[in-house]
This record gives structure tokens, sequence and C-alpha cells, in this order.
């Protein structure tokens, strides 16, 4: 398995992986139309091209044999909501997405030790994320490898679905 940074070339991509694994994690916790309009806000080819050309946004495909088995999204320009770390250089993981084709492979395990060792090359001390209150899964993965439950909630609506996230950090530091 490798990992490479993504480029103006991976708008297909991005958008096909994306719109798969999000759905996954997140269908059925809406409507079909909150769904669908959430897909094509995050995962229309402008706003993917917009994001993969953004120098403060790094995107990261894991792939083996010509197969893209997930992504992530490291985003370096917003501010941490996070006032416990408002003092350190933070650096912020979007998205972490494995294709369910693909849970249980080491995919997920390879991503993260390469996002860790990423944002330390960068200089930065901490790194958050937001996750779905109800995505048990990802939570037990993300507390596994060292993220605290911050006990700060983020509204995450899906179209006009309710939603929250809990804000996750790691120390990077250690």
């Amino acid at each position: 398995m490798a990992i490479r940074k993504g480029n103006i070339n991976d708008v297909m991509l991005l958008q096909s992986i994306g719109r798969k694994t999000f759905d996954d994690t997140f269908g059925g916790t809406c409507t079909k139309e909150d769904m669908h309009g959430v897909l094509e806000s995050y995962f229309n080819k402008s706003q993917c091209e917009l994001e993969l050309q953004d120098p403060q946004d790094n995107f990261f495909f894991l792939e083996e044999d010509g197969t893209a088995k997930g992504y992530m999204r490291i985003n370096k320009k917003h501010d941490c909501p996070l006032g416990s770390i408002a003092s350190f250089r933070s650096i912020e993981l979007m998205r972490f997405y494995v294709l369910k084709e693909f849970h249980g492979t080491g995919a997920a395990y390879k991503l993260i030790h390469f996002a860790f060792e990423f944002a330390r090359s960068q200089g930065y001390e901490f790194m958050y994320l937001s996750v779905w209150e109800y995505n048990f899964r990802a939570r037990g993965f993300y507390e596994k490898h060292g993220f605290v439950n911050s006990g700060v909630e983020n509204d995450f609506p899906l179209g006009s679905t309710p939603q929250t996230d809990l804000w996750f950090l790691k120390d990077l530091r250690n």
C-alpha cells in the first residue's frame, strides 16, 4: 500500500470515493434528499477542483495495485475551535475515510500514522478532528490512536437533519 498526495487530476477519484464513503457512513441517518444535497455540495466537480488546488488543503490517497482504498484531508487553514490548544500549532484532519471493503486490512492504520508524521514534519503540535457522536467505530479507532474526546460538540446538520459531532484532539509532541 502506498500513500500519495492528491492533485487536480484526482477530481473524479475524490468525487467517487468521497461520495461512496460518506454515503456508507451517513446513509440512513438522514433523508435521501438531504444526503443527495450534501453529496452534491461537498463532492461536485467545482468544489473538488477548488479543494485539490488549495495549498492549505492536503489530500492523500491510499492505493494498492492501482486501487484507491481510502483518503484523508488535512487542512491547515481553519482556526482550531478548541480553546484548550489555541496557543499551540494545530492542524485539522477533516476527512478520514476508508472504503468499507477495506476495513480491517490495515489501510486506516497506515493512513492515520501517515497523518501524524505529516503533521509533525510541518511543525504541528496537535491534530484535531470532528466525528459524528454515533460513529462508535470511528470514535474507537481514533481513541485507540491517541485522540481524546475534548467534550466540545459541533452541530453538523446533514441538510435539514440535525446531527452532532464531537471534537477530538491528539497531542503530537509525544
